[in-house]
């Protein structure tokens, strides 16, 4: 079987007669990052390959529980749900290994509906990028935690005494990878065979936590396989008759799931690394620097691209492993911003605030577009923490928003974020950011249970 990259759509089509069944996977991310599509017939695909194809814009227009938006302008009622253009991206093509070995290809929505894709954004984040001269290259780590439980159990128990598949707290612990090497194995070889390939997969800490640091990759690439092996890290743990959970935090008593980034600059004109200056004091060229500090300035503005959910900011908390503030550090995991010295080829910056729930594809739009606006700018970062960063008391312009809530608002009032994302995203995401937290206001937590029901 012929695992080499696609490069254009004459080789998608050459190889896609070739090789597999007669279907083809086809998918496109919504908002939430959910792989929304279809099996197409061989010879369907290879017409929607040169002409493009329609897929209706109702999954621009609904939550993760298809739960239709009341406030959005470019899908609804008011449109009567249309096809959207999606054209499909023949260089993402690779093989499912554990379905006949079909070929599954990514899709974008174009026309109007090119605005509000998660993948356009990014796209266009990176062009923009490159019209100054740099080119991005990022890795996801990704924390998730496994249930020995499956989709029908925990609907059965109202996702309430769920099991992990290990009890206890045990990080890196060899002992639990080989009790559970079934599971690894097969993530890591499907995640492999996938060409969304790991560097490594450890047992992390909590109750069957597992962390998974993806290889870097190039521009687009680099999110392409993180949302495919959010997608098929679920799918393989659900064919163990267990469930894995990218939710940022789970249980009140456990640290939450991150989604950190690891990204670098090199040049566009002569590839070499923008971050590294081997006569500056470690190594942070001039680059890195002022990359930390538009981070440091725009990271409150694109909170909510990076912290979506309601349930992102119940582990943004002090104390969790997870930054409440715009803090920066050298090799310092207590801070938002980790910047990792090394040489050219290995120094970068890891981003700590995006939990395991962000779409990657605006996550990583968010950290590059607020890295990027800084070195426009020549913006100086704070000086650098050492220590403990939850102990010092930031100032207010670094602290980032306590709920998606007031995230969302001011998502929507950044005039940062209106130049780099545009004005009809912004507007898109950050109603439907309104919509997610109207909709969590209608139902009860057990917190509040405990907390009233007897006493108030």
């Amino acid at each position: 079987m012929n695992t080499t990259p696609i490069m254009n759509a004459e080789e998608a089509a050459a190889r896609v007669r070739a090789d597999g069944p007669d279907f083809v996977k086809v998918g496109v991310f919504d908002i939430d990052g959910l792989m929304r599509g279809k099996y197409m017939h061989r010879d369907k695909f290879l017409a929607a390959l040169e002409k493009g194809f329609g897929f209706c814009d109702v999954v621009l227009g609904w939550d993760i529980d298809d739960q239709l938006y009341d406030n959005v302008e470019i899908t609804g009622w008011h449109t009567g749900y249309p096809d959207a253009p999606v054209h499909i991206v023949p260089e993402t093509g690779r093989r499912v290994s554990f379905e006949d070995s079909c070929w599954l290809f990514i899709a974008e929505f174009a026309g109007q509906a090119e605005a509000v894709c998660p993948r356009g954004v990014l796209r266009r984040t990176l062009e923009r990028a490159a019209d100054m001269g740099a080119s991005a290259k990022a890795g996801f780590e990704y924390e998730f935690i496994v249930f020995d439980e499956t989709p029908k159990t925990v609907r059965a128990k109202n996702f309430q005494g769920m099991t992990p598949v290990a009890p206890g707290n045990t990080g890196y612990s060899l002992l639990r990878q080989s009790t559970l090497s079934d599971l690894y194995s097969d993530i890591f070889s499907v995640s492999s065979a996938m060409g969304t390939p790991l560097e490594g997969i450890h047992e992390e800490m909590g109750p069957g936590v597992i962390e998974a640091a993806m290889s870097a990759a190039s521009g687009i690439d680099a999110a392409d396989r993180a949302a495919l092996f959010k997608t098929f890290a679920k799918a393989v743990a659900q064919r163990h008759g267990t469930m894995a959970t990218f939710m940022a935090k789970w249980h009140s008593g456990h640290a939450g799931q991150s989604g950190h980034i690891h990204l670098s600059l090199n040049a566009i004109e002569d590839g070499e690394s923008l971050f590294h200056d081997p006569g500056a004091a470690d190594g942070i060229s001039a680059t890195l620097r002022h990359f930390v500090g538009g981070l440091q300035a725009r990271l409150p503005d694109v909170t909510a691209l990076v912290a979506p959910t309601v349930n992102s900011y119940r582990r943004l908390v002090p104390g969790m492993w997870a930054p409440t503030d715009a803090s920066w550090g050298i090799d310092n995991r207590t801070c938002a911003i980790r910047v990792v010295p090394g040489d050219a080829a290995t120094q970068r910056i890891e981003f700590r605030v995006p939990g395991a729930d962000a779409n990657p594809y605006l996550a990583m739009s968010a950290m590059l577009a607020a890295g990027m606006d800084g070195v426009a700018r020549e913006t100086e970062p704070d000086p650098p923490v050492t220590g403990d960063a939850y102990a010092i008391d930031h100032p207010p312009e670094r602290r980032l928003p306590a709920t998606l809530e007031a995230a969302a608002d001011r998502f929507a009032a950044s005039a940062f974020a209106r130049d780099w994302f545009g004005d009809r995203f912004v507007d898109h995401f950050a109603n439907s950011r309104d919509w997610e937290v109207r909709q969590s206001r209608k139902h009860v937590s057990d917190w509040e249970l405990a907390r009233y029901f007897e006493l108030i």
